[in-house]
């Protein structure tokens, strides 16, 4: 089915957003808002990007680092690690700069803009005044090996806060007619060792790098072409593969995938410029090479690098990686599921809880089904009034189809109903517009306050997967209960339902009124929660949970709305994430990613690209940092937190309540709900745990006694006599 491009319905546009993009030059284009250069348009343009596994930044302070583009290495040993065992963080230090790319031309009143934004990349330029011609642009791609300048008859500065001790020639061979590529190894005051190669069309001569200070060298005048830098951590063992790739560097990149029954194939391609015969470098995140297909896999090289907060980094000589996942959640709906049962609930007779646990269910059921949804969902909080959608929406499906009690259907639908329906119609408070300066659906909450915290910033484009994501699977709840809701009124309750997912999760790079995938990283394989607010430690994701959550949800709207294509995407994305989430943010204890002094965690709290803090931006309690890793507890939870990680979490911290966390609400009932993931023993636990819980117990906040009864009961909590346990399935 094809995504519209039409222009969002029902809502104002509105083009005086409280905060506006600096310097970028984008034709009007939809703007990312959460992609990892962002802080390259925030405020005063002087925060850093992570591209993985290096750091680069605008250098803001001319005596020690220049004008030019300061870019950093630090490997494991030198990050900053906190206190603790395990380590309570770890983080790359700020502002260390390794090497600097500049020009003599740059002085006093450089101007930093950005052009050619996509999902993958962005052209960064540096002139020397506001409307000149820039004098370097540097193409800022997703895992370069190489960071290029490409200069424009400007005078080659490289510059190094740690100081240059050594320079090199590598007496490298011409690359071909017209191209000449020239290399240089460089030794630092820190010891490490850095590549420098310049690649010219117009010299007829040899250029020169000379040391002028020990913190300067300088190259040729008037140069046009491109000088590239790379950090080299083996010596001369490596050199030869950096040869191999100096001239060509990327400049953007695409992706496409297919999906053929339970097995999804991803691939990110690189544009590329320089000497295009030649095969490109790249990092490569260990979720990448864990799935890498045969032919990617040729290319891996021995050069390793630290990133960051995702693990250590492989270089490969390749223009495009491919990945596949062969175990798609194809099976994975409305009824709870458990790689040790698969989905149990209404699939016909064997797959059923006990009697006793569905008259459980029927009486939480009328209690959560009486309350007043409308009311319930009239809120200031696009986030809140989600996850109240959502909690009536799953005490609606546990009743009807795993308790097979249909008498509260109707009545409880109806409302659920009307209730969407002030959304639908922008009539509810703090109402969505279109933003025409950023192109997005935001909340007008923050419009003329100057207050950018308001509903977790969401006017800011923070969050806004997880936010809407709660009305898609509400939506994708009624339309399996009433599938003529989606044609009412002209078709505008799928419209409205479709246009939240094109501002969050946008398949089309086509698109005038949405960016590509605004929240989906497909490089990290997870979310960014951060929108445009600047970020001194980079992109962060909190809660793991919601961003899965959001991306089933969609995969269940395109099964209930026939769109095949928006569910295999769904699909696969969900096991992309799946994938990475494992990597880096849940950390069983044979995680190999993380550094081993960390993973004890068994969570990373809030992950950022410069650092990982074991805490929550809510509280600094375990309850909440496990916790928020956890919510909500779907169908798909069991698919992204593996039985065995889950029984360590608990055991850990929580058996016995041990840790004095599960005492007073907050988290519990979340932490008690994903128990049932780990096994049998768990489930009865956790259904025990809940089966003395009343419809307005302190531990349900943000969750439904229904649907947790149900989920726990069919997990193996309270299953009828006739369900057996299958062991074949994934990840026991």
């Amino acid at each position: 089915m094809k995504i519209s491009h039409d222009p969002p319905i029902l809502v104002p546009s509105r083009a005086d957003h409280p905060q506006l993009p600096v310097g970028v030059h984008n034709n009007n284009n939809p703007i990312q808002t959460n992609k990892f250069y962002s802080n390259f348009f925030a405020n005063n343009q002087h925060n850093a990007t992570w591209t993985h596994p290096y750091s680069i930044w605008w250098s803001s302070d001319p005596v020690k680092q220049g004008h030019g583009l300061s870019i950093s290495h630090t490997d494991r040993r030198d990050f900053i690690y906190g206190s603790g065992d395990p380590v309570k963080s770890f983080e790359d230090p700020a502002f260390r700069q390794s090497i600097a790319l500049s020009a003599r031309e740059l002085q006093n009143g450089t101007v930093l803009t950005t052009d050619s934004l996509t999902a993958f990349s962005a052209n960064v330029n540096l002139a020397p005044r506001r409307g000149a011609k820039p004098l370097i642009s540097f193409p800022v791609v997703q895992g370069m090996a190489f960071v290029t300048g490409v200069y424009s008859k400007a005078t080659v500065v490289i510059q190094s806060q740690r100081r240059f001790s050594k320079i090199t020639d590598l007496h490298l061979s011409i690359a071909g007619p017209g191209t000449s590529v020239y290399g240089w190894n460089v030794q630092l005051g820190d010891g490490s060792s850095w590549l420098i190669y310049v690649t010219s069309i117009c010299l007829s001569e040899r250029p020169k790098l000379q040391i002028t200070d020990k913190g300067t060298i300088l190259g040729p005048k008037g140069f046009t072409g491109t000088v590239q830098v790379a950090k080299n951590p083996a010596g001369a063992a490596d050199i030869d593969v950096f040869n191999k790739a100096a001239g060509v560097y990327p400049v953007s990149a695409t992706i496409s995938g297919t999906v053929a029954g339970r097995t999804g194939t991803y691939t990110l391609a690189w544009e590329k410029e320089g000497i295009k015969q030649r095969t490109l470098l790249m990092f490569a995140l260990p979720h990448h090479v864990k799935s890498f297909n045969t032919e990617t896999a040729r290319g891996l090289t021995s050069i390793e690098l630290a990133s960051t907060t995702k693990g250590i980094a492989t270089a490969i000589l390749a223009d495009e990686f491919t990945m596949v996942e062969y175990e798609l959640p194809t099976d994975i709906g409305f009824d709870p599921w458990s790689p040790r049962l698969g989905s149990v609930g209404s699939r016909g007779p064997a797959a059923s809880v006990s009697q006793d646990a569905k008259a459980a269910i029927i009486n939480a059921a009328k209690v959560e089904l009486a309350r007043d949804i409308t009311k319930l969902t009239n809120l200031t909080s696009k986030y809140y009034a989600g996850i109240a959608f959502s909690v009536y929406a799953r005490a609606l499906y546990a009743v009807h189809n795993i308790a097979g009690h249909t008498s509260l259907t109707a009545s409880s639908l109806a409302k659920l109903e009307a209730a969407f329906d002030r959304y639908v119609k922008n009539q509810e408070p703090n109402p969505l517009c279109y933003d025409d300066v950023w192109k997005g659906l935001v909340s007008s909450a923050s419009y003329g306050n100057n207050d950018s915290s308001i509903d977790f910033s969401n006017t800011y484009y923070n969050d806004h997967n997880f936010h809407y994501g709660y009305y898609v699977y509400t939506a994708a709840i009624i339309a399996h209960f009433d599938p003529s809701w989606l044609s009412k009124n002209g078709g505008v309750n799928k419209i409205w339902v479709n246009n939240l997912i094109r501002d969050w999760s946008n398949p089309s790079a086509d698109d005038r009124f949405f960016p590509f995938s605004r929240s989906f990283d497909w490089f990290h394989g997870h979310s960014w929660a951060r929108g445009v607010l600047e970020a001194a430690d980079g992109k962060d994701q909190e809660s793991s949970a919601e961003d899965a959550f959001s991306t089933y949800a969609i995969k269940m709207w395109g099964k209930f709305i026939g769109d095949a294509s928006l569910e295999a995407r769904g699909n696969l994305q969900l096991a992309v994430t799946a994938r990475s989430l494992q990597s880096y943010f849940l950390l069983a204890s044979d995680n190999d990613v993380q550094p081993a002094n960390f993973i004890g965690n068994r969570a990373t709290g809030i992950l950022w690209d410069r650092k990982i803090n074991h805490t929550t931006y809510l509280e600094d309690e375990i309850a909440y940092i496990q916790g928020i890793h956890m919510l909500s507890i779907v169908p798909s939870s069991a698919y992204i937190r593996k039985p065995y990680f889950v029984r360590e979490g608990w055991d850990q911290y929580f058996a016995g309540n041990k840790s004095e966390s599960l005492s007073s609400g907050g988290f519990a009932g979340h932490i008690y709900a994903n128990l049932a993931i780990a096994d049998k023993a768990g489930a009865i636990e956790s259904h025990a745990f809940f089966r003395k819980q009343t419809t307005d117990s302190s531990y349900l906040s943000g969750s439904s006694l229904t649907w947790d009864l149900a989920y726990t009961a069919a997990l193996g909590g309270s299953l009828a006599s006739n369900v057996s346990v299958n062991s074949t399935r994934l990840w026991t």
